[in-house]
């Protein structure tokens, strides 16, 4: 019987991240309600990868002190969340925490997959309200496409689309060139 199955009352941050490691799934936490999802698949897995690495790269290029980081539990107002890429400041990612608050996130990405897909909409509120500069939602299906937002008036408002098989140059948050058409590649 897992931990979870005996946990009774609401559910709090210190709480989820007692629960056992277990890589075969996600806990998230929505409020005081555990979200619990499959680890995500292949094309996810393989999205997430490229992205992480395009994204070192370029912060290396620029020389911005940030770590690109993939499924970490990033702590917010309204719970705890776990963005598949964020992009944070590298002074606070010294310790091996199991958590990091959203204030030392840059950028949070999501790769939706059919799987993913009603947590992923409700994911960009949690991350406005937490303050998170910049969020990108990574679509695969039907053709990869990056839909790039950034934080205004406490809000997302969305910037630009990237389109499978066009090179989009992005500023923010630092420069970086992208098609989408390459993060889903063998």
């Amino acid at each position: 019987m897992s931990v979870a199955m005996d946990h009774t009352g609401p559910w709090t941050v210190a709480d989820v991240l007692a629960l056992p490691e277990d890589r075969t799934v996600r806990h998230e936490l929505l409020g005081e309600s555990l979200l619990v999802s499959p680890a995500p698949g292949s094309s996810h897995q393989r999205a997430s990868f490229h992205l992480h690495t395009l994204l070192r790269t370029a912060a290396i290029t620029a020389g911005a002190p940030v770590d690109i980081l993939e499924a970490v539990n990033v702590v917010m107002p309204s719970g705890l969340a776990v963005p598949d890429v964020i992009v944070c400041d590298s002074a606070v990612t010294e310790s091996d925490g199991a958590r990091m608050d959203a204030e030392a996130v840059l950028l949070a990405v999501e790769v939706v997959t059919p799987g993913s897909r009603a947590m992923d909409q409700v994911k960009p509120f949690l991350y406005a309200e937490a303050g998170i500069p910049h969020f990108w939602r990574l679509e695969l299906a039907p053709a990869p496409m990056l839909v790039v937002h950034e934080l205004e008036d406490g809000s997302y408002t969305e910037r630009l689309t990237a389109l499978a098989g066009t090179t989009t140059h992005l500023k923010a948050p630092f420069p970086l060139d992208v098609d989408p058409a390459v993060l889903t590649q063998k």
